[in-house]
């Protein structure tokens, strides 16, 4: 099933601005993203590590193992039938969203993203806990659980892999979804379809697109992707040589941090005064590591010394996205907007990102300007 080449990959929106052609990769420009409480299709940044290939549905079958041993075959359209829809709005942002602006700090390694990595769906598939039940073994032992496409192949590894814990993945409130669909529309193919993981909260490497294979281990997955591309280094770790022998001594990546963004920043001049007003739009994400939802978002004019909060006009349940907006008038012509959110526990964004070599992570706080 293995998909080998870029010749015949799906037609993709002119909207999105390119950072790679093979494999594809490409953001929404921020402002555009921000006009939508879910975010379109064609809107969705797209990021890949190989080649994507349409998949039949009706011919797309997941295989559960324990160990080596498989314990369950399925379709999709089993999937469909044999299970209820469950559904959940969830924010999918990769571990590289605002890379560019640590790379402008010191460089790092990986794909250049500004702040459109990020996206808010309702996401419709099968609860990984369900599944999982129905295959009737004990999972008395088994820690983690792996998920694998073998769908297409991959820059650094045979197959894309990556896990959770098996709590995450049994914890029914936690959402853990096997997704067919993406804002009540069959999931298409550059998005993961017929079957990606969905899981809320965590970065997007670990929500697997083309999934095929779901494994129960005592370990964490030994793929590339957990194992060595999506872990936080110390800052003094600034070259791939420094690196090669610590990835195994850090934690994978799990949750991303706090964060807000200036999306869109709109200056209109004042009648009778050299002043302006700026209409400003951005998201806010929250950390789920510390847990609680964005509680507030706040901009500043004057560089930190003063703070103003925004209107939030959009949030929905735990794992969205938080959109928001505010007006400052009396303002010079030219100048810079900062931004940072708070969470319901007490988290506050902070005012400068902690470098590492991959570039992840990032959530210094929003900057725009007009």
């Amino acid at each position: 099933m293995t998909h080998m080449n870029y010749e015949d990959e799906p037609q993709r929106s002119d909207m999105l601005i390119v950072q790679g052609t093979e494999p594809f990769n490409a953001e929404p420009p921020v402002a555009a993203l921000v006009e939508f409480d879910y975010t379109p299709e064609d809107l969705l940044y797209k990021r890949n590590h190989g080649p994507v290939c349409e998949y039949p549905e009706e011919s797309y079958f997941l295989t559960v193992k324990c160990g080596d041993t498989a314990v369950l075959r399925i379709s999709v359209p089993e999937l469909r039938s044999l299970f209820p829809k469950a559904q959940v709005v969830a924010a999918l942002q990769c571990a590289g969203n605002r890379r560019k602006e640590m790379g402008a700090i010191k460089p790092v390694s990986g794909v250049a993203w500004a702040d459109g990595v990020v996206g808010n769906c309702k996401w419709s598939g099968v609860r990984l806990c369900d599944l999982l039940k129905r295959t009737g073994v004990s999972f008395d032992g088994y820690a983690h659980v792996c998920f694998s496409s073998y769908a297409t192949l991959c820059q650094d590894d045979t197959y894309y892999g990556a896990s959770i814990s098996m709590k995450k993945a049994m914890t029914r409130e936690d959402d853990v979804l096997l997704a067919y669909e993406m804002n009540d529309e069959t999931l298409c193919a550059d998005h993961g379809g017929p079957l990606r993981v969905v899981a809320p909260g965590y970065l997007g490497a670990r929500w697997v697109k083309w999934v095929d294979t779901i494994v129960l281990s005592h370990e964490e997955s030994p793929n590339y992707y957990q194992q060595r591309d999506y872990k936080i280094l110390p800052p003094e770790v600034d070259s791939k040589a420094k690196a090669l022998t610590l990835w195994s001594k850090y934690p994978s990546m799990t949750a991303l941090p706090l964060n807000s963004v200036v999306a869109s920043v709109t200056p209109t001049s004042m009648p009778d005064s050299p002043l302006f007003s700026i209409y400003v739009k951005g998201y806010a994400l929250p950390g789920q590591l510390s847990g609680g939802n964005v509680s507030a978002v706040e901009v500043s004019v004057d560089e930190g010394a003063s703070w103003t909060a925004a209107a939030i006009t959009y949030q929905e349940g735990k794992w969205s996205w938080t959109l928001w907006e505010v007006s400052i008038d009396g303002v010079p012509p030219t100048g810079t907007v900062y931004t940072r959110a708070k969470d319901e526990v007490g988290g506050v964004q902070p005012r400068e990102g902690n470098w590492n070599l991959r570039g992840v992570a990032f959530n210094a706080w929003g900057v725009g300007h007009w």
